[in-house]
């Protein structure tokens, strides 16, 4: 067995794990492209076709072989990332962190649109669902309502959650709907929605310019959505941060609202720096989605695959001196998703064996709660893997 097809197998093994009334052809067909995703890095679907392990001598075949898979209504990309989502919402609850939801659209194409639901990890982001659609302009509330829906019911019990939104989702359907799931929220308003304070009735660009930074129990628009409002205008900025929120207001709370970016750089994964969507030349939204879901779970393996490499790493033995480091890239400066990438390269150099996902993460997360209940006199924990 070559390097590569081991490094499948072991996608394969966890697949199977995980999405046990799958079928067959269709869990190892995704296997495979993850593997060979992982492997080129490219989303390029004549560059994909050449370096996959198939035995198929043509790469047109090849091609069609990738084209067929990415057109099977069959595979749903919800309930093939759900038992992933799970288990990285659990770990993050288990770790005691709360649980940050980032929505956010990125344009994926000169035709398509993808709405993202991401979690934040690590001072990035990892996708947990998405749609994409054939559009030039936003995605408007009801794809949002369905994207959140379908990930409401992946929340662990009693976990708290915040969701972050840009200026296209500070609306008052969107506050609502945080209201009734009891989550909080940062939302970020435009300038030229009204404001309602009692009797007064002015705007959120009006209060930003009067310098009203704090606004509590002020009702939004016209459909008198209640909320919290915090402002932030910092020296050198443009524009200031006008942010809706349901605790009481305050410059911490409002600056929490900058976790936001940490899905700027996973689309960036997404993209240039990572596989390079745009490159893949696909016309139909639901190829995309497809072809988005072998990336996600590329990515997924490269951040726990980087994870592990930066703990096995940190032993005393193996650090080096300041002297010894590397001038131009240092490794502490590296994004787990980009170590990871890198460290997969040598596994499939060196012919070694991938490791588990989210071993070296689930590992630490035990470590931390049993040491807690030891000290009750409680029985160990242990994390389920899907």
């Amino acid at each position: 067995m070559s390097a590569i097809d081991q490094l499948i197998q072991t996608v394969r093994d966890d697949l199977e794990q995980r999405l046990p009334h799958q079928r067959k052809t269709q869990r190892d067909k995704l296997a495979v492209l993850v593997g060979t995703m992982l492997h080129i890095r490219s989303a390029n679907l004549m560059e994909l076709a050449a370096g996959l392990p198939r035995d198929l001598d043509r790469t047109d075949m090849r091609y069609q072989w990738i084209i067929r898979f990415l057109s099977n209504e069959h595979v749903v990309c919800d309930d093939v990332i759900e038992p992933f989502a799970r288990q990285v919402l659990q770990m993050l609850a288990a770790s005691g962190s709360k649980i940050t939801l980032i929505m956010d659209q990125s344009k994926i194409s000169d035709r398509h649109q993808v709405l993202m639901l991401a979690v934040r990890y690590a001072e990035r982001a990892l996708p947990l669902a998405w749609r994409v659609e054939t559009t030039e302009g936003n995605i408007g509330f009801e794809t949002q309502k369905q994207l959140l829906e379908a990930v409401v019911s992946w929340m662990p019990p009693g976990a708290a959650v915040t969701l972050m939104g840009d200026r296209f989702y500070g609306t008052a359907d969107l506050i609502e709907f945080c209201q009734d799931q009891a989550w909080d929220y940062r939302l970020r308003l435009k300038g030229n929605l009204i404001v309602i304070d009692g009797l007064d009735k002015t705007t959120t660009g009006d209060c930003a310019k009067n310098k009203e930074f704090y606004l509590e129990n002020v009702q939004l628009t016209a459909r008198k959505a209640p909320t919290n409002i915090g402002i932030i205008h910092d020296p050198g900025h443009k524009e200031p941060w006008i942010v809706a929120m349901s605790e009481k207001p305050g410059y911490l709370k409002t600056l929490d609202y900058s976790k936001r970016w940490g899905i700027e750089p996973m689309f960036s994964d997404f993209k240039s720096r990572g596989f390079g969507i745009e490159d893949s030349q696909l016309r139909y939204p639901d190829r995309l989605a497809r072809l988005i879901l072998v990336m996600a779970l590329a990515l997924y393996w490269a951040v726990s695959t980087g994870l592990w490499d930066a703990q096995t790493a940190a032993q005393p033995c193996k650090k080096r001196r300041p002297e010894q480091q590397p001038k131009k890239v240092e490794r502490s400066k590296l994004s787990l998703f980009k170590l990871g990438l890198r460290s997969i390269l040598k596994i499939i150099q060196f012919g070694l064996p991938l490791p588990p996902l989210w071993q070296a993460f689930k590992q630490k997360v035990e470590n931390s709660i049993n040491g807690y209940q030891q000290g009750c006199g409680l029985q160990p924990a242990v994390l389920s893997s899907a």
